[in-house]
């Protein structure tokens, strides 16, 4: 059984505060890159393991999120023993979520394969056991995220007009880290009413936190966000807490040197 998993980009990313049990409150939207996606295969085996292809992956079994997500379900269910094929196209430690896209699109394949009969909120349950982020990928369409990203409401936005460009330096950056640099503040104005305002807007009143964090220590991200606006993006930020820029055009645009400069280019009009 073979299925798809998508990135996202965060548009927008408030870190409000942080809880006694170390995570943080944030608000932030959430939006699916229906282009941009992992393959996942799960085929019943005598022996539990993930073969990848595509971008190298250096995780072992035991701290992959699939495996976590197998596992889970496997302690409530008996599964039996299953082989996970992972061919790996969205980049890693670059804030795109692919990773919490694998594990949610392995929850509702496991969930098929043996007829386990959950349901979107279940499967959003474990999910949130998973990952911040990993919630919205049961349900894969714009949500306005709060909490620690685990709690969810759907948002109205369409993007689809417009050309996404997502580029990543040739490095990555662990959440853990980013939030070890970030500091939490309140906002004056909640995303929730920042995110109806027109794109063309967006580039004076929509902020992620984690830049004022990361690009001191990383100027290459503010280079680049920089270069994306020159290429006459009419929104630039930077995604989640990780190493990925991505750009909002109007049109397709030519890439020029940008496929040489950095590690991994994508658009989302072909």
């Amino acid at each position: 059984m073979v299925g798809f998993a998508n990135a996202k980009i965060n548009i927008g990313l408030h870190v409000l505060s942080q809880r006694s049990d170390g995570y943080h409150e944030i608000e932030t939207v959430f939006y699916p890159l229906m282009g941009l996606r992992d393959v996942v295969e799960i085929v019943q085996s005598s022996s539990t393991d993930i073969v990848s292809t595509g971008l190298t992956m250096d995780v072992p079994l035991e701290k992959n999120l699939i495996f976590w997500a197998y596992q889970m379900l496997r302690e409530d269910f008996g599964l039996g023993e299953v082989m996970f094929y992972l061919h790996k196209v969205i980049p890693m430690g670059a804030g795109l979520g692919g990773g919490s896209a694998d594990a949610a699109v392995i929850l509702e394949l496991l969930n098929k394969q043996f007829n386990l009969g959950l349901s979107r909120e279940s499967l959003q349950r474990y999910a949130s056991r998973l990952g911040a982020d990993c919630s919205f990928f049961v349900y894969n369409v714009p949500m306005l995220a709060s909490g620690i990203g685990e709690i969810l409401k759907p948002v109205d936005l369409d993007l689809d007009q417009f050309n996404i460009v997502v580029v990543k330096p040739r490095f990555s950056i662990s959440t853990a880290h980013a939030y070890s640099l970030v500091r939490s503040r309140e906002h004056e104005i909640t995303l929730s009413q920042l995110i109806s305002l027109p794109v063309e807007e967006w580039r004076d009143s929509i902020v992620n936190d984690f830049e004022q964090a990361l690009f001191p220590v990383y100027p290459q991200l503010k280079s680049l966000k920089q270069r994306l606006y020159d290429l006459g993006a009419i929104y630039v930020s930077l995604s989640g807490s990780g190493s990925a820029i991505y750009g909002i055009f109007e049109e397709k645009i030519e890439l020029g040197d940008l496929d040489r400069d950095y590690e991994f280019v994508w658009q989302s009009k072909k």
